[in-house]
Formats: structure tokens, C-alpha cells, sequence
């Protein structure tokens, strides 16, 4: 499936999107890593460079096996379960394991019913949001923390922002995703106001800023 496409569940309708564009995005910033970068830091407080990298291979698995419905070991393991790192043939299995992840999306039977990810029970289309969210929010951080440039899928931005907006404002949830959130003038770009809504720093830098 290219393009997007719409379900409905419950009465609700909800885009399908495809996740390529943005794992293939992903696994090009990863694929330009230097091996001297791996100790680097990340706007992820807890992770070098390298937890980074293994967080997003556990992560591309986790979320492929919950389209697939494949509940198991990869998708019960809470994400604060410890820091991931990355393996001897890390740059083969995270580009394979990211191309699995979207191709396991794009079948619609993912999106409907309940799955399982990080060990919570939750409807596909909210998992499919949460990845998407991964893979953009972690797509910047990586781009940040090895100096690259960074120009998220504009259809995985969209579905990223609107997740985002809806976990700040929901007041059980503690602000953003990955930390409370810092505000971002209102005409900023919309990748910076979905980096911030999520509990990043948009103007964060390799040098501290």
C-alpha cells in the first residue's frame, strides 16, 4: 500500500499511512553514524548514541511484531526495563528490522483491534501512532546528537504532531511523552513544536545548548 488510506473502528476513522518513508529515513541517519559518535550525547539524557541506536532496533521489533500481532517477548518488555545498546551486526539488523516494521504496517488488519506494546495492551491504531512517534521523535534525536541533517516524512510528522498533542494535553499523562513539554512559539515549524510537545528542546545541540 502506498499513500494513505482510511478504517474505521468503533466509528472512529483514522489515516493509514505508510511507515517506509520514514524507516528508510531512519536507517539512512543510522547507516551515517561514525563508530567514533557511539559514546556521544543524545537529547535522550539517559543514552549515548549507542543506546540510542539499540533503543530504535528494540523498538522497530516491538512495533513489527505488534502489527503482526506476534505477542511476545518483544512486546511485553516494559521500555524502562534498562538501556538498550547495540550489538556486533547492528548495521545490518536494524535497517533489516526497520523494512519488517513497515511492511508489517501496511497491511490494514494492523490497525484494527487490540495489540500489545512495551507490555500495555492498546487498539492497533494507537500503537501504530506510538511508532510513528518513535521513529520521528528518535529520527531528530539521532540527526542532532551525529550531526545530520533531518527532514521527517511530512505524513509521519503529521500523524507525530497530532499524537503529541494529544498526550500534553491530557492531564493524566504528566505533559510529554518523553518529558515535560517546552514551549514552542506557535508559527514554529511544525517539527519543532511536535520536538517540543514531546519534551525536547528544539534548539538542542551536539555542544550543549
Amino acid at each position: 500500500m502506498t499513500g494513505t488510506d482510511t478504517h474505521t473502528d468503533s466509528g472512529t476513522s483514522t489515516a493509514i499511512i505508510d511507515l517506509g518513508p520514514q524507516t528508510r529515513i531512519v536507517a539512512r541517519l543510522a547507516a551515517g553514524v561514525r563508530d567514533e559518535q557511539f559514546g556521544d550525547r543524545t537529547p535522550c539524557p539517559a543514552y549515548a548514541v549507542r543506546n540510542l541506536l539499540g533503543h530504535l532496533t528494540g523498538l522497530a521489533a516491538a512495533f513489527r511484531d505488534a502489527a503482526r500481532k506476534e505477542l511476545g517477548p518483544t512486546t511485553d518488555t516494559p521500555p524502562d526495563s534498562g538501556v538498550p545498546d547495540i550489538g556486533p551486526g547492528w548495521r545490518e539488523e536494524l535497517p533489516r528490522v526497520l523494512d519488517e516494521l513497515a511492511e508489517a504496517w501496511r497491511d490494514p488488519a494492523a490497525w484494527t483491534g487490540m495489540t500489545r506494546a512495551g507490555g500495555v495492551d492498546l487498539p492497533g491504531e494507537v500503537a501504530a501512532a506510538v511508532a510513528i512517534d518513535e521513529l520521528v521523535v528518535h529520527g531528530w534525536d539521532l540527526a542532532r546528537a551525529t550531526g545530520q541533517e533531518y527532514v521527517p516524512d511530512p505524513a509521519a510528522l503529521q500523524v507525530c504532531h497530532a499524537f503529541v498533542v494529544e498526550v500534553a494535553a491530557d492531564p493524566s499523562g504528566g505533559g510529554g511523552i518523553f518529558g515535560p513539554v517546552v514551549p514552542v512559539p506557535p508559527e514554529a515549524p511544525l517539527l519543532d513544536r511536535a520536538i517540543g510537545l514531546s519534551g525536547r528542546d528544539p534548539g538542542w545541540t551536539r555542544e550543549g545548548a
